[in-house]
């Protein structure tokens, strides 16, 4: 058996997600794991550099998770040639340059979305990937969910027919930061610094409504500020320039009508913070982060309204569980999996920085629809 080390900087994973989910449960899962099987005879081994601003903050995190390298001057770690990649999970607003920066160099690029504050810079982020010939990536770690990995099965399999509309609900309360801690970074609010939830969530919404049921030709959307006033880190108020609600009505290739409710001034009354129901001909599918329920055309009751009596139908009763195919892996862990084994092996990927400028883009028509008040079709030659 053959190691071969993949040695990965990796800058912003001082935050909550960079933390969490890409260095704790994704890069140093994977060694836990025992590495990534190439198939081949090869392993191949994730090594990370942690970068950064803060100094201490990151020599006490690389001391508490055991790791050796770790600095504050990005360029020289760009410079050294034993490291692959660069992946950025820092704000929106140091993204695209950072990146840049190890474009240039030569490394392999991954990194959270959006990739950038606007549709221009992140075409050309990715034009510029591809001209380095570099591999690149963008997460997307909500298709690799349990609950849209069964909702894709479905999808593929044809059990919805033609697909008549989705729906997606998302969100739940951040608090304001003064009665009780905002469990979302200030900067979130702040369109400044690309804070927003249609930054933040509208990329998400273009590739699961892509893979799921087709492209977006056309979006009317209302965006929101419901609580202009929150309470930073350090519990000083400050105000939301960015829009903490989104509402949208988006037009898919093939006819289907998708409406997205996102946000983070809603309390949640539903099983799980997401929630997306596809209805077609044939039949019906409701599904969260890990639970998806499914009606067939054969087994639709037949509802009647009866605005005299109370319901005596179990309606949730009615709809079957999808059964998983045992493999609920970490969604963001699973796609560092298969970039890793993209930047060693090849092959085709799908996950790129043109697929992060679709997002990008989509969040700007969103924006632009509700400035302007009006539907907004997608350009021809959208990339």
């Amino acid at each position: 058996m053959t190691v071969r080390t993949l040695r990965i900087a990796m800058n912003g994973v001082t935050g909550r997600m960079g933390h969490r989910q890409h260095l704790v449960r994704s890069v140093l899962a994977l060694r836990e794991q025992g590495g990534i099987d190439a198939g081949d005879g090869t392993v191949l081994w994730p090594e990370p550099v942690l970068v950064g601003r803060d100094g201490p903050r990151l020599k006490a995190l690389a001391a508490r998770h055991g790791i050796t390298h770790w600095s504050t001057d990005l360029d020289a770690v760009l410079a050294d040639p034993a490291v692959d990649v660069y992946f950025d999970a820092q704000v929106t607003a140091a993204r695209e340059a950072a990146l840049r920066r190890a474009i240039a160099a030569g490394k392999h690029v991954y990194c959270e979305k959006p990739t950038a504050t606007g549709l221009a810079g992140a075409l050309a982020l990715a034009r510029f990937a591809q001209e380095a010939g570099v591999r690149h990536g963008v997460v997307q770690d909500k298709l690799f969910l349990p609950g849209l990995r069964k909702l894709k099965r479905l999808a593929d399999s044809g059990f919805f027919g033609r697909v008549l509309s989705v729906r997606g609900e998302f969100g739940y309360w951040v608090h304001e930061g003064d009665r009780r801690p905002a469990q979302r970074p200030s900067w979130n609010y702040r369109a400044e610094d690309g804070g927003g939830i249609a930054a933040d969530m509208f990329p998400h919404w273009e590739y699961v409504l892509r893979e799921l049921c087709g492209p977006v030709r056309a979006v009317q959307a209302r965006l929101a500020t419901h609580i202009p006033r929150r309470w930073d880190e350090q519990g000083d108020a400050y105000e939301a320039t960015a829009d903490d609600a989104a509402y949208a009505v988006l037009e898919l290739q093939g006819g289907a009508i998708a409406q997205f409710n996102s946000s983070w001034a809603v309390r949640v009354h539903r099983d799980e913070l997401l929630e997306l129901q596809i209805d077609g001909t044939e039949g019906s599918a409701v599904a969260g982060l890990w639970h998806c329920r499914a009606q067939h055309r054969t087994a639709t009751p037949r509802p009647v309204w009866d605005p005299d009596a109370p319901a005596r139908e179990d309606f949730r009763a009615q709809w079957h569980e999808v059964p998983g195919d045992g493999r609920d892996d970490n969604a963001f862990k699973a796609q560092w999996e298969l970039f890793l084994r993209h930047v060693v092996l090849g092959g085709p990927w799908r996950f790129d920085l043109f697929a992060g400028a679709r997002g990008v883009q989509l969040a700007e028509l969103a924006r632009r629809s509700s400035a302007e008040g009006r539907r907004l079709t997608v350009p021809e030659g959208t990339p």
